[in-house]
């Protein structure tokens, strides 16, 4: 049942959000907005039970790991990765959106009062930024709260450390409160998808202070990947050395983890500013052609289209589930002006994301699958390895699931979202609160959790989820608003 006196606070809180959004869009004052909620905007059945996972979720973490990063729903406690209340500032902008006004006033009293980044601790350049930095600018956007952006500039300033290289790659880690930074102790690599998607939050931060250090620092890397051979049309290696600027581990070409958001990134900073920079389109281009040549292959017996990998010339029918970002960006790339094969291919990959639902026992996907290349009686297009059997609570099918549908307005999207959140309730949903990563997608009767619930939960699937759901085009207009890696959205800075 719905509680019908929730259902009417969720309602008005929606008006806020296209109020505020414009607002913001227009120059709001920097000074704390009160927000007023004056308007009615219908929300229905199937958002308001992402609004009841949310808050399920939001519960655990209150309860037994507020102010920390993680939540471990099974021992009703915490875990720490950088101390710095990571699921609380992932989250801001997803209770924003959902019209969590309570919720979200909380998380604002948290950072006011305990949110300090003056700390001896490492973080990671890439998950800070994304995480901390993002969502942070994201709630300030939405908000208008100057709190927000204060608490952006000292985290940005405080990475800032990590630029200064040999090469001007980033190190992968700094401290936040020495002002030190440095590689992982087993390599001077950096992973080339973590230098190259910092840079919408970093540009986005110098637009906002007009200090043009945090743009130049991040142009510079992405200038000089520009130019760097041992691509391979288009597709880029792993790995990048802090020291010298160049590849590594040359001729293994992946979309999957530690790759995959360069590709992202190279078409959300062309349309973030304005669509003027033309070595970005032209190196996205580049790669997407170099994935159809190199990497898209078909899978028996459905003939799922794929994206695989290539090692040293070799062929390999893995794919990541990370990878299933890739269709929402193709299809934001045909809704900006590019070629429309860009959409069909979207489509074809989006189909191949869901089976790799459908085809699982519990309905959840795997980290990893790999693909049948040959038809075999009795055997599916999916094949899972023990080791690959795990399910993060990852957000990428359901993020190309919302683009696919607010470009085509094909209702199957939303259906195939449906089916994915009521199996994330029935076999990773937490009785006293918060859901769990599990081990085992192919063991409905068992599907061994794992105790974390993951940031990127909060920030980033149910978020997606509410707006898979919604028919409102306004709430974050694509026209108007680009999303980060971490899924928060940040201003375009021209809107078409």
């Amino acid at each position: 049942m719905i509680n019908v006196a929730y259902y009417n606070v969720c309602i008005v809180a929606f008006a806020s959000l296209i109020y505020m959004g414009l607002v913001t869009l227009v120059g709001v004052s920097h000074a704390r907005t009160k927000c007023c909620f004056p308007l009615a905007v219908p929300i229905n059945e199937r958002q308001m039970a992402v609004i009841e996972a949310f808050r399920h979720a939001w519960k655990g973490y209150k309860d037994f790991a507020w102010g920390h990063d993680e939540l471990k729903p099974l021992s009703k406690s915490y875990s720490e990765w950088f101390g710095l209340g990571l699921t609380l500032i992932d989250a801001l902008d997803t209770m924003w959106i959902l019209g969590l006004k309570e919720e979200f006033e909380e998380a604002r009293k948290w950072i006011a009062n305990d949110l300090v980044f003056d700390k001896n601790v490492d973080v990671n350049l890439f998950e800070s930024t994304i995480r901390i930095l993002g969502g942070l600018l994201s709630a300030y956007h939405l908000s208008g709260d100057s709190l927000f952006l204060e608490k952006a500039k000292d985290i940005g300033n405080r990475l800032m450390p990590a630029f200064k290289t040999p090469s001007k790659i980033p190190y992968s880690d700094v401290n936040i409160g020495r002002g030190t930074a440095h590689p992982p102790r087993w390599t001077s690599d950096s992973t080339v998808a973590e230098v190259t998607s910092i840079q919408l939050e970093f540009r986005e931060l110098s637009r906002l202070t007009g200090d043009e250090k945090f743009q130049k620092a991040v142009d510079e890397v992405m200038k000089h990947v520009h130019t760097l051979s041992g691509k391979n049309d288009g597709l880029v290696p792993m790995f990048i050395n802090t020291n010298s600027g160049q590849f590594t581990h040359l001729g293994v070409y992946t979309l999957g983890a530690r790759a995959d958001s360069y590709y992202e990134y190279l078409l959300k900073q062309w349309i973030q500013g304005g669509k003027k920079e033309n070595e970005l389109l032209e190196d996205y281009m580049r790669a997407i052609e170099g994935v159809k040549k190199h990497l898209l292959q078909k899978s028996q017996p459905k003939e799922l289209t794929f994206v695989g990998e290539l090692a040293h010339g070799h062929f390999s029918a893995k794919m990541d589930h990370l990878v299933c970002f890739l269709p929402g960006t193709l299809a934001l790339g045909a809704h900006n002006g590019l070629t429309a094969d860009h959409m069909k291919l979207a489509e074809a990959l989006i189909e191949t994301c869901y089976q790799m639902y459908a085809q699982v026992e519990t309905g959840l996907s795997p980290e990893i699958v790999h693909f049948n290349l040959h038809a075999q009686k009795g055997h599916k297009d999916v094949e899972i390895k023990p080791a690959d059997r795990h399910n993060l609570l990852r957000p990428e099918t359901v993020e190309s699931l919302f683009y696919m549908y607010r470009f085509t307005g094909d209702k199957k999207y939303q259906d195939w979202g449906w089916e994915i959140l009521q199996n994330f309730n029935k076999y990773t949903r937490v009785p006293t609160g918060g859901y769990t990563s599990i081990n085992n997608v192919q063991n409905p009767s068992n599907p061994e959790p794992r105790d974390k619930m993951e940031s990127f939960f909060l920030g980033e699937t149910l978020k997606y989820m509410f707006l898979l759901f919604s028919d409102d085009i306004d709430l974050i207009n694509l026209d108007k608003y680009i999303f980060n890696t971490e899924a928060h959205p940040l201003p375009i800075w021209v809107p078409a």
